[in-house]
C-alpha cells in the first residue's frame, strides 16, 4: 500500500512514524513546497529522507499511484494543493483531507477534486498528532465506505460523523473557537497580570475560581503551544471565523482569536523563555512591548 503526503510537516510526520512503525511494508512518498524553497539539503526535506519516504519533485508526482493521498498543509493552501493533483488522480484512489478548513472549503475541494474520480474523504484531526500519531482520535465525513476496513486494519481512531464532505470539519472548527480561545485569554491574561504586578494574586484568584484547570500549568501549556504553532493556529482560527460567518454568527471573535495567535507565534521563542511562570511571563511582556509579535490592540 502506497500513502502520499502533500505537506510534510508535524502531522504527516506524525502519521508516518506510527504507520510505518504499525506496518512496515507500507510506502510513503511526499511533496512539501519546502523541498523547493529550502533545497535538498533543508529540513523538511532531511526529514523525509531520514525516514525513507521518497521525495516527489510535484505534488502530482506524489500523487501518481498512490493508493492514498493525505493533504496536510496550512489551511491557506489546502485549495491549492487539492488543485495541484487533481489531474494526477484517479478512480480507486481516496484523497484525505485533513487540514483545518472551514466546512465550505472542503466542500468546495470536493467539488474540485469530482471529475478525477477519486473518492474524497473530509478528516478533522480532534486533538494532538503526538504522541499518538495515526492512532490520535478523527472524525471522517463523506464518501467513507470504502476505507472503513482499511482504517480498521490500520488501527485508526476514527469516528464517522456524516455523508457529506464538511461535517467533520464543521466539528473542529467550532470546538477549536473553544481550544485555542481558551489558550489566548489564558495567555493573554497571565501578560496582563504580570504587566500590572498581580500575577500570584491572579493565579490565586483563578485557582480557586477554576481548580479543575490545574494553574499554572495549563498557562505554561497554553504559551508554549501559542509560541510554537501561533501562525497555524492563527489560520485555523480564521478558518472557525469564516465557519461561524457562513452560519450567520458573527466570525470577529474567531479572527481575535487568530490575531492574539498571529501575535504570540511571531515572538522569537517557540518555548517560555524563562525558569518559571513569572519569569517567562515578564520575558514575554517584554518582546510584546518591544513590537516582536505586536502589542495588544
Amino acid at each position: 500500500m502506497h500513502i502520499a503526503f502533500i505537506g510534510f510537516g508535524e502531522a504527516a510526520r506524525a502519521f508516518h512514524d506510527s504507520l510505518k512503525a504499525h506496518e512496515p511494508s507500507l510506502v510513503f512518498s511526499a511533496f512539501d513546497i519546502l523541498f523547493d524553497s529550502e533545497g535538498p539539503e533543508g529540513a523538511c526535506a532531511a526529514a523525509a529522507h531520514e525516514r525513507g519516504v521518497r521525495l516527489a519533485a510535484t505534488p502530482g508526482e506524489a500523487a501518481a499511484g498512490a493508493d492514498w493521498l493525505v493533504s496536510a498543509v496550512t489551511a491557506d493552501q489546502s485549495l491549492p494543493a487539492a488543485r495541484s493533483v487533481g489531474t494526477s488522480l484517479g478512480t480507486g484512489q481516496f484523497f484525505f483531507d485533513i487540514n483545518s478548513v472551514a466546512p465550505d472549503r472542503k466542500r468546495e475541494t470536493e467539488a474540485l477534486l469530482a471529475p478525477s474520480g477519486a473518492v474524497y474523504v473530509d478528516m478533522a484531526v480532534m486533538a494532538p498528532v503526538h504522541p499518538r500519531g495515526h492512532r490520535t482520535p478523527v472524525l471522517i465525513a463523506g464518501q467513507t465506505a470504502g476505507v472503513m476496513d482499511m482504517l480498521g486494519r490500520l488501527e485508526f481512531d476514527f469516528d464517522v460523523v456524516g455523508e457529506e464532505a464538511g461535517a467533520a470539519t464543521a466539528i473542529k472548527m467550532v470546538r477549536s473557537l473553544f481550544v485555542k480561545g481558551l489558550e489566548a485569554i489564558t495567555v493573554e491574561t497571565m501578560l496582563a497580570a504580570t504587566a500590572s504586578g498581580c500575577l500570584d494574586r491572579v493565579l490565586a484568584s483563578l485557582s480557586g475560581s477554576y481548580p479543575g484547570l490545574k494553574w499554572p500549568d495549563i498557562a505554561e501549556y497554553n504559551a508554549e503551544r501559542m509560541l510554537k504553532h501561533g501562525k497555524r493556529r492563527a489560520a485555523e482560527m480564521r478558518e472557525s471565523g469564516a465557519t461561524l460567518d457562513a452560519l450567520g454568527l458573527d466570525g470577529d471573535l474567531a479572527r481575535a482569536v487568530a490575531s492574539l495567535h498571529d501575535r504570540m507565534g511571531a515572538l522569537p521563542a517557540d518555548r517560555l523563555p524563562g525558569e518559571d511562570l513569572a519569569e517567562s511571563a515578564e520575558r514575554l511582556v517584554a518582546m510584546r512591548r518591544g513590537g516582536s509579535g505586536g502589542g495588544i490592540g
